[in-house]
């Protein structure tokens, strides 16, 4: 099955890193981030990779052509100005009808993946998001009339669930997708919850997203672990 991987974006919340390369190509320990979520789809056995490259398209395909593995990995210049949903759309018309996974080239977790699959295939909808807890926040106040009672991180499983990426889509959402100006987070999925053609696999495990330098300063620590929480493919999920 291929795995479509969005990796064109500008990176603007992390541009000290992203001035010279894309966002998935930012180092965590010695290797860039999207060479660790692709190990998360790896060690489960997904292993056809489809790169939806857009800024900076040369430093992933110079990285990918001097990449000694056995993984099959193809980049394709979705173009610069292109939105999530049109590079989604371009990389499925490369291979028309078939179902894909995809997810978004700055966020690690250790998904349940076959799970998630298997969850897509017996519901029989059209699509499928991965549900996860967002990261906590440092500095979440909250206050009654005017005097704060609380200040500091607040608790995940109080903060509801939000979209985690890791999709599984089937060939007709393409079909969704009118144009490459267009996100997939406000085009496509919602025309899905419309028609109720999108389910939700709720992950309850890690995941963290790389969108400040703090967070990737924490997943630079975690990377240099001998199993970092990402490949610790043992937790609970709830769909």
């Amino acid at each position: 099955m291929k795995v479509i991987i969005l990796a064109g974006g500008l990176g603007t919340r992390i541009s000290e890193e992203t001035s010279n390369k894309p966002k998935p190509m930012v180092l965590l320990d010695d290797k860039p981030i999207i060479w660790h979520l692709m190990n998360i789809y790896a060690r489960q056995g997904f292993t056809d990779f489809v790169v939806a490259a857009g800024y900076k398209a040369e430093v992933i395909r110079d990285w990918v052509d001097n990449l000694n593995t056995s993984w099959n990995i193809q980049v394709v210049d979705t173009g610069q100005e292109t939105q999530t949903g049109g590079r989604i759309s371009r990389c499925m018309k490369e291979f028309p009808n078939q179902r894909v996974m995809a997810t978004y080239g700055d966020g690690l977790g250790n998904i349940d993946l076959q799970g998630l699959l298997d969850f897509h295939v017996h519901h029989g909808k059209m699509a499928t998001v991965t549900a996860v807890r967002p990261p906590a926040r440092f500095g979440v106040l909250e206050s009654e009339n005017g005097l704060v009672k609380h200040f500091g991180e607040k608790n995940q499983a109080d903060a509801g669930w939000i979209n985690g990426g890791f999709f599984v889509l089937d060939p007709q959402v393409s079909g969704l997708i009118s144009s490459d100006s267009e996100p997939f987070e406000t085009g496509a999925l919602p025309k899905l919850v419309a028609s109720r053609e999108l389910m939700s696999f709720h992950h309850k495990g890690f995941w963290q997203p790389m969108d400040t330098l703090r967070e990737k300063e924490e997943l630079m620590k975690l990377a240099s672990f001998p199993q970092p929480p990402w490949l610790n493919f043992e937790s609970k999920v709830d769909a």
